[in-house]
């Protein structure tokens, strides 16, 4: 790995601050004791507007002016209550719970950093669904005894005899083409190595930035007049959702690697197995070009705390996957989604997308196929492990509204830590349904109301 060690988290820590600094509220000053002291809840949109999901009626300039305006004008400050109600659903079932209401702690200093760097939040959620998954992986690593080795590696020949019967046991010709032009390999190499994770970071900095700040009334950013909203009309619901989705994908790739482990097809072809099954292991003849001497192994394919037995489901792909999707299926802003007509004959004529939406459209499809191919050439994973990563991105999806059943525990970690999480202050339509601003929950309803939005924008 040599340099790599370095270089790669810091790519990684890189991309996290520098997210937070192009989502930073620019009016916000945090020393300003004067304007911090004033009530956050002169929105810029009032309350029911920003639940409801529809930009209020009144002018900007009217929005600006309430958003520096005291909101009471009694001389005693306004008592926050100290408990807020939740409710839990589960298939059907429904309860409300009380949590501790963290808003007391809006003037603390950490809340007001918060509130000028709001994406230290997604940062924060980020590397805690990231280290929770993680650290699973480490643990069944450091567990692993013989037994379960060869379990994995019976699976693994179990998956090649399926892919055989089904008619698509095509991972062997696929890296052979591959290692027909090494210049090609080696880039592979660095794609499997190298984009899942900074990739990954970037897409949500990407998709807070348009759903979220660019949606902000009150910033002044580039080619965005104060008072207007120009980016996703999903709003951060979007955002919330699909972050949701990735932490319910990491749940259940943790869940059917742990009970069914699975090797991954470079590691058959070792040595020193012994017998029929590692006999046939070794006829396939699969190559390791990640890891090898001129591979481009990454800190994160390589340490000692990697599980090497994770194959099934592949998270390569059901990440890449959940991105393109997302990415196709955007709701674009309003100047962004012009279509064009083409005539072909006097009674012939084609839609033909906007040019945004076209390219939104190729990288949406080119991402995810691009991560299939290096995680076959690369002999990393079987193409029924992409077909799982799938299936689980497709469950996460649909069902990642579970977490928002963790509110109260954020509530209860909110009010231990004293810190108030900011809320966003955006105008956003195509809203589905009403929820209140959380951290799993963002102000969003979950992945069925972001492709719902999505589909509209389309």
């Amino acid at each position: 790995m040599g340099a790599g060690a370095f270089i790669e988290p810091l790519v990684v820590v890189t991309l996290l601050f520098g997210g937070t600094w192009v989502n930073r509220n620019t009016r916000y000053r945090i020393f300003d004791r004067r304007r911090s002291s004033r009530s956050p809840r002169s929105r810029s949109l009032s309350p029911a507007d920003t639940e409801s999901g529809h930009s209020s009626p009144r002018s900007s300039s009217s929005l600006l002016d309430d958003h520096h305006r005291v909101s009471s004008p009694s001389l005693l400050a306004p008592q926050e209550p100290k408990w807020r109600k939740r409710e839990l659903r589960l298939f059907g079932w429904r309860r409300e719970v009380v949590s501790p209401n963290s808003r007391r702690f809006e003037g603390y200093f950490l809340s007001r950093l918060l509130r000028k760097f709001p994406f230290l939040v997604e940062a924060w959620y980020w590397a805690l669904i990231y280290w929770v998954y993680q650290l699973g992986r480490a643990f069944t690593a450091v567990t692993l005894v013989e037994s379960t080795v060869d379990v994995a590696r019976h699976h693994a020949l179990q998956v090649i005899h399926l892919e055989q019967r089904l008619h698509i046991f095509w991972e062997l010709p696929i890296q052979h083409w591959f290692l027909k032009h090494p210049l090609l390999m080696h880039w592979t190499n660095r794609i499997y190595s190298f984009i899942h994770i900074p990739g990954t970071i970037l897409f949500l900095v990407f998709l807070y930035y348009y759903t979220t700040t660019r949606n902000r009334l009150d910033l002044p950013l580039p080619n965005k007049p104060v008072g207007e909203a120009d980016g996703s009309p999903a709003g951060p619901k979007l955002y919330a959702a699909r972050r949701r989705t990735m932490a319910v994908c990491n749940l259940l790739a943790f869940i059917v690697f742990t009970l069914w482990p699975c090797m991954p097809p470079r590691l058959l072809s070792d040595p020193d197995v012994e017998g029929d099954v590692g006999r046939e292991a070794r006829s396939y003849g699969f190559i390791d070009t990640v890891h090898g001497a001129e591979g481009e192994s990454s800190v994160w394919t390589q340490n000692k705390f990697c599980n090497q037995y994770a194959a099934m489901p592949s998270l390569h792909f059901g990440y890449s996957l959940l991105i393109g999707l997302t990415i196709c299926t955007i709701p674009l802003a309003p100047q962004h989604r012009r279509s064009r007509t083409l005539s072909l004959t006097r009674s012939v004529r084609v839609r033909l997308p906007s040019l945004r939406r076209l390219a939104c459209l190729v990288t949406g499809i080119a991402y995810p196929m691009v991560i299939l191919l290096a995680i076959i050439a690369t002999a990393n994973h079987f193409i029924l492990d992409a077909v799982a990563g799938a299936i689980v991105c497709g469950v996460a999806w649909a069902g990642n509204r579970v977490l928002l059943n963790l509110l109260p525990v954020e509530d209860y970690f909110l009010w231990c830590v004293r810190i108030h999480k900011p809320e966003r202050r955006v105008a956003f339509v195509d809203d589905d349904e009403d929820e209140e601003d959380s951290g799993w929950g963002g102000e969003g309803a979950g992945a069925g109301a972001g492709a719902g939005a999505g589909a509209k924008g389309v």
